[in-house]
């Protein structure tokens, strides 16, 4: 059994702080070769997740905020953002269900936050068909532009 407490969450975001992607899991599941892949993701703003969908081999995922805030952004096929979702334990929406195929990324708005994710196993890397060719790869110079104007219009929804 593992325990989920205040305690994991806060040395899960200290984790993410010092790694490169400002990104940290921590796996419930004990084997990638699980019919159901649990796990936590600790987040830290300027985290990028390239958006992505699951369509190569569908799979649908879900996202449940546990700790901070962080929105989810949809888009259509060409990269136009079709959707913003702020999710959180203290935000309207708590959490979403994504259906296979669906473009999508997470990007995180306040430190420390953390995620609950599950989606079918086995764990298999994404595909790279599944990969947006509209965003810039993981690590490109392009990043901190997209990512900047992605926080902009979330941050943008608060004014409104």
């Amino acid at each position: 059994m593992k325990i989920l407490d205040s305690a994991l969450f806060a040395e899960l975001s200290a984790q993410a702080k010092e790694t490169p992607r400002l990104r940290k899991n921590y796996n419930l599941h004990s084997s990638y070769e699980e019919p159901c892949q649990r796990l936590l993701n600790a987040m830290e703003p300027g985290s990028y997740i390239r958006p992505h969908r699951h369509l190569a081999v569908p799979k649908p995922e879900c996202f449940v905020g546990l700790r901070g805030r962080m929105a989810l952004v949809l888009f259509d096929d060409a990269g136009t953002v079709q959707s913003l979702h702020p999710f959180g334990p203290h935000e309207k929406n708590i959490g979403a269900d994504i259906e296979p195929g669906t473009w999508h990324t997470v990007v995180c708005l306040e430190a420390g936050s953390v995620f609950f994710e599950t989606k079918p196993g086995p764990y298999r890397s994404i595909d790279s068909s599944d990969l947006a060719p509209w965003a810039p790869a993981e690590g490109s110079p392009e990043v901190e532009c997209y990512l900047g104007d992605l926080v902009a219009r979330l941050l943008a929804l608060g004014k409104d």
